[in-house]
């Protein structure tokens, strides 16, 4: 049941907030009578949404946590006790909580909040995330170095029950165990997908697993069986665990090394503090598994957690959100092409690592359910799984995040590129990302993707190329990646019939003189008004791999500056194959390669971070001016 409470969401005023206002830091929430928590955890709910419903960013997963925030700052010592979150989505009330809650109002714009943990905000954010499944492993990290340097601080890794079947976090807890580390790892589990609610018997289960009677009782057994026959000890051991096992779903952690305890209700603010006091103190790895329920507290977010993880700006009475100018994006142009392309080719399966909304595959799992694949939080996984699927002649379509396509790179290389499988590559966030910043950018998939041996790279200009290249690449018989930024385009219609392009070859966009522009991907529309501004030569050249070599001769024949643009690290990217390509046939001609810095771009919005980079109109018009001045040229 939600305990919603008043459906008044004032503004943020510290009157608004009488428990609130007095924690500046969570020595001052230690202070606070235990009586007080759950009234403080109404008002921070409601500062969350009040907050969140000004600036946008993520809070489904924030409102789950509440009462554990609460808990675990009010039961440990942070920031000497570290506290790790996982991909940070849920880290909200845990910056309200650790002196950032005035901050709040700048969160995730420019010079303002991180949406993520991020050490250089603040001492209590222990690991910077936004990928997810690390917690686990950074927070072993963390405790084995307490121990080696003889710190009796205690660490404690939060992670939800989805970044849970990543191989990373099982990867941890498995070395965890071996080690017998002593690590608190708080399983959040907030879809249900591990277990059903839990109501008073478990929770009372849980604190009295967690206390001292048992944990002595336990250890005292332990020694008592030592001195028995190896069969009698086994056999009594080994009825404990499956005794357990009957009552509790944490047979499997047991088996990992893990002292399991719960599910236990991750809003009951008494529960979550008697049990964590109680684990604060045992020995070894244990896993605390809590129950919680997204949204909480928020009606629409109860209703659809999965439309309000991520929030525009949004009235939060009715929780209506702001909507943009309705330009197509480039994921739905993607989802568009994928259903159209499986209506025509039964061979066509389709795949997501955990993000079937962000990728635009809502529709395509709905009307071909059979041919869906969402294989969670698991992008080397995903890669390998299409990998045998094309070897048995079906044609997958891999729809992922640049960003999380870096964590596959091994099996893009070695269980796709190298064997030439039939692979297509749908990929998303290609460049800046705005308010998401650095974790999230995509800024390197030109650069690592390029180098390797079979690939087809290309990168879109506008909305229709966009289908048609992704349609070229399904029909390129081997591993091809389309890259295409997020957002909308320059609003160019899709046709209704999508043909391929031929593959390796570019267009002219624009005659011009003296200097020639050279468009990889997104920054195409932006180019056309340098274009035009400085009478220059627009090339659109759609290929990074294979480039087209024929046209870069061409240009590099008829002017004499060629300045390459990309979405994309300078430092092995697009602009870089033209350097190598005009040196290998010993072509003298000055280059100008633009693109992203060799730097990571805060948190801002989409085109503040461009105008960082030097991309915008006027950075780009700088760059060009600078060269010809270089070399005595008058170009603007």
């Amino acid at each position: 049941m939600s305990d919603q409470g008043s459906t008044d969401h004032s503004p943020h005023t510290l009157e608004s907030y009488p428990l609130l206002s007095r924690i500046d830091l969570p020595g001052d929430l230690r202070r606070l009578d235990q009586t007080k928590l759950r009234p403080l955890a109404t008002e921070l709910r409601r500062f969350l949404i009040d907050t969140v419903s000004q600036t946008g960013g993520h809070l489904a997963a924030g409102l789950g946590v509440v009462e554990l925030t609460i808990a675990l700052h009010y039961a440990f010592n942070t920031p000497y006790d570290r506290l790790v979150w996982d991909v940070g989505h849920q880290a909200y009330p845990h910056k309200i909580l650790t002196g950032r809650r005035e901050g709040m109002s700048g969160l995730r714009q420019k010079d303002g909040l991180s949406g993520f943990p991020k050490r250089s905000e603040s001492e209590y954010d222990t690991f910077g995330a936004g990928h997810s499944s690390t917690s686990i492993g950074a927070a072993l990290g963390m405790a084995v170095a307490a121990k080696q340097k003889g710190e009796s601080r205690k660490v404690v890794a939060v992670i939800g029950d989805g970044a849970m079947g990543a191989g990373m976090a099982f990867e941890a807890l498995n070395q965890a165990g071996a080690l017998d580390q002593d690590l608190l790892v708080v399983l959040n589990d907030n879809d249900m997908s591990i277990s059903k609610p839990v109501g008073g018997f478990s929770n009372h289960l849980a604190r009295l697993l967690s206390g001292k009677v048992y944990t002595s009782m336990r250890e005292g057994g332990k020694s008592a069986l030592s001195h028995l026959p190896h069969q009698v000890s086994d056999l009594v051991g080994k009825w404990e665990e499956h005794m357990k096992g009957m009552v509790m779903p944490g047979t499997l952690f047991e088996e990992m090394g893990f002292n399991y305890i719960g599910p236990i209700d991750g809003h009951d603010c008494d529960t979550l503090v008697a049990t964590l006091h109680n684990m604060r103190e045992m020995p070894g790895p244990r896993l605390l598994h809590v129950v919680t329920q997204k949204g909480r507290g928020y009606m629409p977010a109860e209703k659809d957690p999965c439309v309000y993880h991520g929030v525009t700006p949004f009235d939060p009475a009715t929780g209506k959100m702001e909507k943009g100018a309705g330009a197509k994006t480039y994921t739905q142009v993607f989802g568009d092409w994928l259903c159209a392309a499986a209506q025509e080719d039964d061979r066509l399966v389709a795949i997501t690592p955990a993000m079937c909304e962000g990728s635009g595959m809502v529709n395509f799992a709905r009307r071909f359910p059979q041919r869906y694949f969402d294989v969670g939080i698991a992008e080397q996984h995903a890669l390998t799984f299409a990998a045998g699927l094309a070897c048995e002649g079906l044609k997958p379509v891999v729809a992922i995040y640049s960003t999380f396509l870096q964590r596959a790179y091994d099996q893009l290389i070695h269980d796709v590129a190298l064997q030439n499988l039939d692979v297509t590559l749908a990929v998303d966030r290609a460049g800046q990302v705005g308010a998401d910043g650095a974790t999230h950018a995509g800024s390197f998939d030109l650069s690592y993707g390029r180098l390797i041996p079979n690939m087809a790279i290309m990168a879109p200009g506008d909305e229709n190329e966009c289908a048609r290249l992704l349609q070229t690449a399904y029909e390129y018989p081997g591993p091809a990646l389309v890259r295409y930024p997020r957002g909308s385009g320059p609003g160019v219609a899709v046709a209704s019939d999508i043909d391929a392009l031929p593959i390796g070859k570019g267009e002219i966009r624009r005659e011009g003189k003296r200097v020639a522009l050279l468009v990889f991907g997104s920054l195409l529309a932006t180019a056309q008004q340098v274009a035009e501004r400085i009478d220059a030569t627009l090339a659109n050249m759609r290929f990074i791999k294979p480039l087209d070599e024929a046209l870069v001769d061409e240009l590099a024949n008829r002017h004499e500056i060629l300045v390459t643009l990309e979405e994309n690290a300078v430092q092995g990217g697009a602009g870089s194959a033209v350097n190598e390509y005009l040196a290998s046939v010993g072509r003298r001609i000055r280059v100008l390669n633009l693109g992203l810095p060799d730097r990571y771009l805060d948190h801002a919005g989409y085109h503040q971070q461009l105008s960082e980079a030097g991309l915008d109109l006027a950075g780009i018009l700088a760059s060009i001016s600078r060269i010809g001045r270089d070399n005595k040229l008058q170009i603007v």
